[in-house]
């Protein structure tokens, strides 16, 4: 079993007084762990009073224990469990028992009153308590029931609440102390000591005795260390804190309509995303989700003009022509966000001045006009990283085909189209080890060459312009534009030139699509693409 449980066996029995601090919640609990508290008191009072209801059994046991298990799973320290009477008889309590130990709860404590309970400092001479013999088979049976030897039952004593004095508490601590209880709480609602200090005297430490020194406040702590105490429960000042904190802002904001005069006196957001553990599920996530978002950043490759337009790209670049009154580059960047991408790279070269997004890097080509994309890509090959995205700055796709690619952990991908045109245009033909069939949609295969001059049955598909690498993918093109650089002709040179440079050394893989996108040439393209 967890270590939870004997530590709260240790802090029971330890030879110091030791204190439990009062939560309520998952958020509680874990600000009384930081606090530096041993263990963690998870009060009735308390849970029922943020569940909105009052303190009589009116939260149902089941929903006590859904809170319990979130301050349980949240925190590393034992908890002790206000448990009331335990929700009915020895039966009831068997079943919380074993549900408490499943879910690492250390310990639970239940009082001799009758179900359903009335808060001790409500009218507590009126109530009744519970038979004496009955309250020792509920102890029994919670002993009898627990898996773990070090799971702790505290047997709360109301005598003194009930105003049955100090013998009727001292004979119902010692028959719950024969029945096997691992403490006794005796419990009073004096605005002093007196009555713990008259049963601690009587006692004589037969058993570990647990207090709640609620109502007698101003008792020095160091008289319940003479005394013998085990456990001092500060048992329900955070609700109570909470409260106070809660009125007082909510009555602020309300009276001056604006966060202005309260922003600096409450805790930051950012404290509240640290409680909750935010940062470990980011790294999380890193671990086992896809390498989307701010672990990818992108390329965007667009500094040509676009010859092909006429009047359209005479003074403005292709990439920035509009698609039902968007841009391409704009249409693209908002579909990298859409996924968390926000890390955007533009190369630019023609009318380089008039791309001027938010939130993007550029790098630009002053040599548009005599170079290939190549050139550009090598340009900004310190953007080349683990999980980047390069893409043509003239192209656009549905939103699948950037999420397939973003799943891929191939070191290097790309996308082909095997829907491809075969006409006298520009394109990139791909050849493949496998050729495309229906079962190879979205499926990786090897590449085994690219270029514009293949034909017939040697063409698989068509690169559409996007490609991602992983770590040692990016080294990889990275020291293969490095050293393509410095050959002749390095200006004039392709993407297929990089790949079949590549393919000479390392794989690279193929995911084959059918359609979704559109490599805008011409206007006729840029019609298909206010449909698209």
């Amino acid at each position: 079993m967890s270590n939870k449980f004997l530590a709260l066996r240790n802090i029971i029995t330890s030879n110091t007084t030791e204190f439990l601090m009062e939560a309520h919640n998952g958020i509680s609990a874990k600000i009384v762990e930081e606090a530096g508290f041993k263990g963690i008191w998870a009060s009735g009072l308390t849970i029922s009073a943020s569940l909105g209801v009052r303190d009589s059994n009116e939260a149902s046991w089941t929903q006590v224990l859904e809170v319990v298990e979130f301050m349980s799973e949240f925190t590393t320290v034992p908890i002790l469990l206000d448990a009331d009477t335990g929700y009915g008889n020895f039966n009831n309590l068997r079943r919380l028992i074993r549900k408490l130990e499943q879910r690492q709860v250390a310990g639970v404590c239940i009082e001799d009153k009758l179900f359903p309970k009335t808060n001790s400092f409500i009218d507590g001479e009126t109530q009744p308590l519970a038979d004496v013999d009955e309250f020792c088979g509920k102890i029994k049976a919670a002993k009898d029931t627990q898996l773990s030897s070090d799971f702790i039952v505290v047997a709360r004593v109301e005598a003194f609440i009930a105003g049955w004095g100090l013998n009727e508490a001292i004979r119902r601590a010692e028959a719950y102390c024969k029945a096997g209880a691992d403490a006794i709480l005796i419990h009073s609602k004096k605005t002093n000591s007196s009555e713990i200090e008259l049963f601690m005297r009587e006692w004589s430490n037969r058993l570990p005795v647990v207090i709640v020194p609620t109502k007698y406040y101003s008792t020095p702590t160091d008289k319940f260390r003479e005394m013998g105490v085990s456990v001092v429960i500060w048992a329900n000042h955070n609700l109570r804190a909470s409260v106070d904190a809660m009125q007082s802002v909510s009555k602020k904001i309300f009276n001056d309509a604006s966060l202005i005069n309260i922003e600096n006196s409450v805790v930051s957001v950012a404290e509240i995303f640290r409680l909750q553990g935010a940062e470990e599920l980011m790294e999380a996530e890193k671990r086992y989700l896809p390498t989307h978002g701010k672990n990818v950043n992108v390329i965007i490759l667009a500094a040509a003009q676009g010859d092909r337009f006429g009047d359209l790209t005479k003074k403005v670049p292709k990439t920035l022509l509009k698609i039902n009154g968007k841009s391409i580059l704009s249409t693209q960047i908002d579909e990298f966000n859409r996924m968390g991408i926000k890390d955007i790279t533009v190369v630019r070269g023609f009318g380089k001045e008039m791309i001027d997004v938010n939130n993007i890097r550029t790098v630009d080509n002053d040599l548009h006009a005599d170079t290939k994309e190549l050139y550009s890509l090598f340009l900004a090959k310190n953007e080349i990283r683990e999980n980047t995205i390069i893409c043509y700055g003239d192209i656009i796709f549905k939103s699948y085909i950037l999420n397939e690619l973003l799943n891929d952990d191939n070191e290097i991908t790309i996308i082909a189209d095997a829907d491809y045109e075969n006409n006298e245009e520009y394109h990139d033909y791909i050849k493949t080890h496998i050729p495309y069939s229906k079962r190879l949609f979205l499926q990786a295969v090897k590449l085994e060459k690219m270029s514009i001059s293949l034909n017939g049955e040697d063409i698989d598909g068509e690169f559409i312009g996007l490609i991602k690498v992983g770590k040692k993918g990016a080294a990889t093109l990275v020291g293969t534009l490095e050293r393509m650089s410095e050959t002749k002709g390095f200006s004039q040179m392709r993407i297929g030139d990089l790949f079949n440079e590549i393919l000479r050394t390392h794989p690279v893989a193929v995911k084959f699509i059918r359609g979704s996108w559109l490599d805008i040439n011409s206007i006729v393209d840029l019609q298909k693409a206010e449909e698209f």
